[in-house]
């Protein structure tokens, strides 16, 4: 008589088996209504400012359309850049008001040294802002200027990525853009000889510019 051997992948095979033969709809039944974070007493433009700035990132609060536009001549006097490129039409005609110069066109990519562009959300509980390729400013300018200005209003913040998608699929009912990302703070790598490297795959540096009313 032949007594087969039960290997050990036999047996967790026969287990995961008899797991299925048992198992219920649903296991956890309670799970979508159990919170995975505890609730934030703080307002959401706070939460997000103390996150975006924990990830390296810098808040900037403008009380306004002219607060931003002074907020934004004092801080590229001080970073001392020049060269500005703005795609997208909306903030174009709000920087034409106030003669601001800047590289409308992506001729000139690679000189770049500031990249200014809206975004989808900003997400309160991660300090992350939502970009997609729905925009003008596309999948490149983000990416390629070595710094990064956002520009967002008070309506844009949202405390989960959930709340994020849900702002995505009311703005775009008819196609879903292709492309979403989220940015939480500069971007940094270690690929390279396990070195942390600021701007390895992205801007060094990335500011947010939150204002009250539309701009």
């Amino acid at each position: 008589m032949n007594i087969r051997n039960t290997t050990a992948k036999e047996k967790m095979l026969k287990q995961i088996r008899q797991a299925l033969l048992h198992k219920r709809e649903n296991p956890y039944p309670d799970f979508e209504d159990a919170p995975l974070f505890a609730d934030e007493e703080e307002a959401l433009d706070v939460t997000f400012a103390h996150e975006l700035t924990a990830a390296g990132g810098n808040f900037i609060y403008c009380d306004g359309e002219v607060d931003l536009i002074e907020n934004l001549v004092v801080l590229i006097e001080r970073l001392k850049l020049t060269k500005i490129a703005v795609w997208e039409p909306q903030l174009q005609r709000l920087l034409d008001q106030y003669g601001f110069p800047y590289l409308r066109t992506d001729q000139e990519l690679d000189q770049v040294e500031i990249g200014i562009t809206s975004c989808e959300s900003l997400i309160a509980r991660t300090g992350s802002v939502l970009l997609s390729n729905a925009s003008p400013s596309g999948r490149r300018l983000p990416i390629y200027s070595p710094v990064h200005f956002v520009f967002a209003t008070a309506s844009q913040l949202v405390m989960d990525l959930k709340h994020a998608f849900k702002k995505v699929q009311e703005r775009y009912p008819e196609e879903i853009p292709s492309m979403l990302t989220t940015i939480t703070g500069p971007s940094c790598s270690n690929a390279i000889g396990y070195t942390a490297m600021d701007g390895g795959h992205g801007p060094e540096q990335l500011y947010v510019f939150l204002t009250e009313d539309r701009f």
